[in-house]
């Protein structure tokens, strides 16, 4: 039995790779001031996605009417972060690559908000 060369070199590519993407400095979060001067300054698409994912806890605070103690708070970022690769396939095929305007930053941003926290489905308990 001939040993399988290709095999071990492309799975030890692989690991190589992974342990490389755990070690590698990750980016510093984005804040919103980023934004701010998109004409001059524009943004990656994947950066407004990301930006936009990391305000499913603040969304889910508004629509909820609670903080991390309520079910429907839990539910809500439990909900958000699952639908956060399909949110992002339907904007990446919807929107430009680079936003540099900030119509199309409120495009994006609204209809992400929108997938990842619809508001439609969620009623006030207090009410």
């Amino acid at each position: 039995m001939k040993f399988p060369k290709a095999t071990v070199i492309l799975v030890s590519a692989a690991l190589i790779f992974v342990v490389w993407e755990q070690f590698r400095d990750q980016p510093d979060p984005v804040n919103s001031a980023r934004f701010k001067n998109l004409a001059a300054n524009p943004a990656e698409r994947s950066e407004v996605v990301d930006w936009v994912v990391t305000q499913i806890p603040v969304l889910c605070e508004e629509a909820s009417g609670g903080g991390e103690g309520r079910a429907t708070y839990s539910e809500c970022v439990e909900r958000g972060e699952s639908r956060t690769s399909t949110c992002r396939r339907k904007i990446y095929d919807a929107f430009p690559g680079v936003i540099a305007s900030d119509s199309v930053f409120r495009d994006v941003s609204i209809t992400m908000m929108n997938c990842l926290v619809p508001r439609s489905g969620l009623i006030d308990p207090q009410q």
